[in-house]
């Protein structure tokens, strides 16, 4: 199967969710995460959820007004799961999530190549189907961190998770740059990401757009460096813009408020 390889990270990611749970005590299912509004048992909920909607169960229906953190459609269909299994016992959900993740990750495995290739609704707009898992893993993976911050438990057994969080991150920097943060023609912002997958990368706007730049000698109007895990939680909306650019690990060097422009930008997960 030419996508195994993501099957693999969600399996991975999944199998640490329900390790970081299984012999915890009832009342940690309560306790709050960085993820805006959001306890660990509802984590769980909108995990659970969305692979039962994936399996073509029904959205659960919402009465009453959204929460402010839910933004758009899609944050409705994931609140409606979140509050739907908010009654459910922290133990049974969890065995819940067990068996739910056990049978997609089958269901997945059994998929040919065609069907891996075939574009489709996504969170994201139509996108092939690989893709729409890719972001199941970057989705589930943060989630993992949600769970072992409020856990008290952080770890670095971060694996392919990790990898495709920023990756995805660092690919949607050119749109956060000219679209989002609005950055002039001529501007070059440079990142440096430190730690396990640090990486450096100059980025240009000329016409509106940005893009990568490489073999490029020019003084960048801004340079951040900061770590990965900063960077990776700013961009999933876990941490301020301050601080993100007030961290003592990060460091700026440049024009102060592009920066900020740029940090407040950031937030890339919908």
């Amino acid at each position: 199967m030419a996508y195994e390889w993501i099957v693999d990270a969600l399996d991975e990611t999944w199998s640490a969710i329900d390790r970081a749970l299984r012999s915890q005590s009832p009342e940690v299912y309560d306790a709050p995460t960085p993820c805006p509004g959001w306890s660990v048992r509802d984590i769980l909920g909108h995990l659970v959820g969305f692979e039962l909607m994936m399996s073509g169960e029904p959205v659960p229906e919402h009465a009453g007004s959204w929460p402010a953190y839910v933004k758009n459609p899609i944050g409705e269909i994931n609140e409606a799961y979140v509050v739907a299994f908010r009654p459910t016992p922290g133990a049974e959900l969890l065995n819940l999530f067990r068996t739910t993740t056990l049978r997609r990750l089958d269901a997945l495995r059994q998929l040919d190549d065609e069907t891996w290739e075939r574009v489709g609704w996504s969170p994201e707009g139509e996108r092939p189907f690989h893709r729409f898992q890719e972001t199941r893993v970057l989705d589930s993976w943060i989630h993992l961190q949600d769970i072992r911050d409020a856990l008290l438990e952080p770890s670095d057994d971060h694996g392919p998770g990790e990898e495709i969080v920023v990756n995805r991150f660092e690919a949607a920097l050119p749109y956060v740059l000219a679209k989002r943060a609005r950055a002039a023609d001529g501007t070059l912002v440079r990142i440096n990401l430190t730690g396990r997958l640090a990486r450096s990368v100059l980025i240009g706007v000329e016409g509106g757009r940005a893009r990568a730049l490489e073999g490029v000698d020019a003084e960048p109007n801004l340079e951040i460096t900061t770590p990965v895990a900063l960077f990776w939680r700013r961009a999933a909306g876990r941490v301020t813009a301050d601080a993100f650019l007030r961290a003592s690990a990060t460091v700026v060097r440049g024009d102060e408020e592009l920066a900020r422009a740029f940090a407040d930008a950031l937030v890339i997960m919908i």
